[in-house]
C-alpha cells in the first residue's frame, strides 16, 4: 500500500447549537441550557452545553424527561439553517489556513493542510493553534490530523489531538470503539452481536464475509478508514489558480496600509503569472479580520492581467463602489490575493499604432465601468445569425470573450437614409392606427403612448417573415414613416394585408434619430 502524502485537519465543534446561543447571549444562562428538536411527534434534546452534560443530561433525549432530572432548565428551539450559517462562517475564517476547506455537516469541518503545516510550525504547533484560537471565540473544538478525512473525523471525536504519521491510519484506529465507524445502529447492533467491539477487530475479518453480512458500502468506509483508499474532499469554494497572501504581526486599519499591502501582494502575483506566460482574468481579494469576520471582493478583467499597477486601481476602484465600505474592525491580520481565474497570453507585438493603443483603453474602461458598477451592467451588442428584427443582436457582458469578433454587415451605402432605426424596442409596441396613406401603405396618422402623429411621408413595404425553422409566425410589412414634425419610426403590420381581410394591427418597433 502507498503511503498518501495528504494531511487532513478535521474539526468537529461537538456544541455548535448551545454555543451559538451562549454567544448571542454574551455569556452562560442562569440555568443549564439545553436546544430542542422536534423529531416526529416529541421534543427531543438536540445539543447541550458542558453543565447539562455534568448533570447527567445527552443528545436526544427526550425533553420531558430532562426536565424531570434539572430544575430549571433553560430550553430554546433549535435553528438549523442559523447553525449551518454559523459552520459557513466558521470556514470562512479557516480559510486563512489553507483554502482547501470542506464542510461536513452538521457540526464538522475538514482543512486539506497538505505541504501548509510547516507555516505554522509543524503539524502539532498548527493543529493547537487551531484548536485555540477557535475556543478563543467561545465554540467547543476537537481536531485530529491524518492522512485521510474519515480518519481524521473519527480520530476528532474519539482521540482528540492525535496525529497520525503518514500511513498509520490502520494502527492508530485499531483500538478505537466501533462506534467511530459513524454507522447506523442497525450496522452496529450486528457487530456488537458478533462480540466486535473495536475497530481493529472488525478489520480483522475477512472483506467477503463483511460484504455479505454489512454490504459493500461498509467494506468501502472501512477500506478509506484505515488509510487503503482515498476519498476525495469538496472544497467549498473554487480553488484560486494562483495566489498570494501576507500576514501581520499587529493587525492593519489604515486605508493607506490595506492599500500598500495590496500592491505588494499585486507584485508578488505579476511574478507569478510573468514567469508562467499567463494572465488573470478574475481576481478576488480575500480580508481576514482578527475578529473572524472575512471580506471578499472579485473584479474580472477583459483581457489576461498581470500589471500589478492595474490590479490595484481596479481592486481600488472596486472597493470605492461598495454599497457597505470595507469595515476593518479591530484590523486585518491576513490579506489575501487570489486569481481565481489565470490564461495563457500570447506575446504581443510592440506597436505604435494608436488604433491599437486606444483599444487598450477602451479594455481598461470597460474593466473599471465593470469593478465599479457590475460586469452585468456594463454590455456590448454581438450579431446573430437573424434576420428577424428583435433578435438581431443579443446584449451580453462587455468583458465576455466567448463570442467572436464579427463585423456588422453593411446594410446602406454612403449618402443612403438608415436602414434600420438606432433604437430598437425590445418588443414592439401596439399602436392605434387611422386610415391608410394609400391601399397598401401605412396609417395617415397613429397613436404611441397617448401622443397622437401624423405621418407626412412614408416608405416601403419591406416584407420580413419568420423563421418556419424555428418560431411560427405571420409575416410582416415594415415601414418607414416620417410624421409632420420631422419624428421618423418604423412600423409594421402583422401578415399581409388583403381586401377582404380585417384591418391589420399596426406596431411600432424601433425610433430613428
Amino acid at each position: 500500500m502507498s503511503v498518501s502524502k495528504r494531511r487532513i485537519l478535521a474539526l468537529w465543534f461537538p456544541r455548535l447549537p448551545a454555543d451559538r446561543f451562549i454567544r448571542r447571549n454574551g455569556g452562560p444562562f442562569e440555568a443549564p441550557l439545553v436546544v430542542s428538536l422536534k423529531t416526529g411527534n416529541a421534543l427531543h434534546v438536540h445539543a447541550l452545553e458542558m453543565r447539562s452534560a455534568k448533570l447527567g443530561l445527552y443528545k436526544g433525549q427526550p425533553l420531558a424527561n430532562a426536565r424531570a432530572m434539572v430544575q430549571p432548565l433553560t430550553v430554546v428551539p433549535a435553528d438549523e439553517r442559523a447553525d449551518a450559517a454559523l459552520l459557513e462562517g466558521i470556514a470562512d475564517w479557516c480559510d486563512r489556513f489553507t483554502p482547501l476547506v470542506s464542510l461536513d455537516p452538521p457540526d464538522g469541518l475538514f482543512l486539506d493542510i497538505t505541504g501548509a503545516a510547516h507555516l505554522f510550525g509543524g503539524e502539532a504547533a498548527m493543529l493547537t493553534m487551531v484548536m485555540q484560537r477557535i475556543a478563543d471565540q467561545g465554540f467547543a473544538v476537537r481536531g485530529a490530523i491524518a492522512g485521510r478525512s474519515l480518519a481524521a473525523r473519527a480520530l476528532a471525536r474519539f482521540q482528540p489531538r492525535a496525529i497520525v504519521p503518514p500511513g498509520g491510519e490502520a494502527q492508530t484506529m485499531a483500538p478505537l470503539p466501533i462506534a467511530a465507524l459513524d454507522c447506523d445502529d442497525k450496522v452496529l447492533r450486528a457487530l456488537r452481536h458478533a462480540g466486535l467491539k473495536t475497530i481493529g477487530m472488525v478489520a480483522q475479518r475477512l472483506s467477503s464475509e463483511l460484504s455479505e453480512r454489512l454490504g459493500k458500502n461498509f467494506v468501502a468506509r472501512l477500506s478509506i478508514l484505515l488509510g487503503a483508499e482515498e476519498q476525495p474532499l469538496q472544497p467549498r469554494r473554487p480553488l484560486p489558480d494562483l495566489m498570494a497572501e501576507q500576514r501581520f504581526a499587529e493587525p492593519i486599519v489604515t486605508e493607506d496600509a490595506i492599500a500598500a499591502s495590496l500592491l505588494s501582494l499585486a507584485e508578488s502575483l505579476s511574478e507569478i503569472l510573468e514567469r508562467q506566460g499567463r494572465g488573470a482574468r478574475l481576481l478576488e481579494a480575500v480580508f481576514f479580520r482578527a475578529d473572524g469576520k472575512v471580506e471578499r471582493i472579485a473584479v474580472r478583467t477583459g483581457e489576461g492581467l498581470r500589471d500589478p499597477q492595474i490590479m490595484l486601481r481596479l481592486l481600488r476602484q472596486k472597493l470605492d463602489a461598495l454599497a457597505d465600505p470595507l469595515d476593518p474592525g479591530f484590523g486585518f491580520d491576513v490579506i489575501r490575493l487570489e486569481a481565481l481565474l489565470a490564461e495563457e497570453t500570447k506575446p504581443s507585438t510592440i506597436s505604435f499604432d494608436s488604433n491599437e493603443n486606444a483599444r487598450q483603453q477602451i479594455l481598461f474602461l470597460i474593466d473599471r465601468l465593470s469593478a465599479r458598477f457590475g460586469e452585468h451592467r456594463v454590455q456590448r451588442f454581438v450579431p446573430q445569425d437573424t434576420h428577424i428584427p428583435e433578435a438581431a443582436s443579443v446584449a451580453v457582458p462587455a468583458q465576455d470573450r466567448d463570442f467572436g469578433p464579427e463585423n456588422w454587415p453593411l446594410k446602406r451605402q454612403a449618402g443612403d437614409p438608415p436602414r434600420r432605426p438606432l433604437r430598437l424596442l425590445e418588443k414592439a409596441e401596439g399602436i392605434a392606427a387611422g386610415l391608410p396613406l394609400a391601399p397598401d401603405g401605412p396609417p395617415k396618422f397613429f397613436r404611441w403612448r397617448k401622443c397622437h402623429f401624423d405621418v407626412a411621408r412614408a416608405e416601403g413595404p419591406e416584407r420580413i417573415a419568420m423563421e418556419w425553422w424555428r418560431r411560427a409566425g405571420l409575416t410582416r410589412d415594415y415601414f418607414r414613416v416620417e410624421t409632420r414634425d420631422g419624428q421618423r419610426f418604423w412600423l409594421y403590420r402583422d401578415g399581409p394585408h388583403m381586401q377582404d381581410q380585417p384591418a391589420p394591427r399596426w406596431y411600432l418597433q424601433g425610433v430613428f434619430a
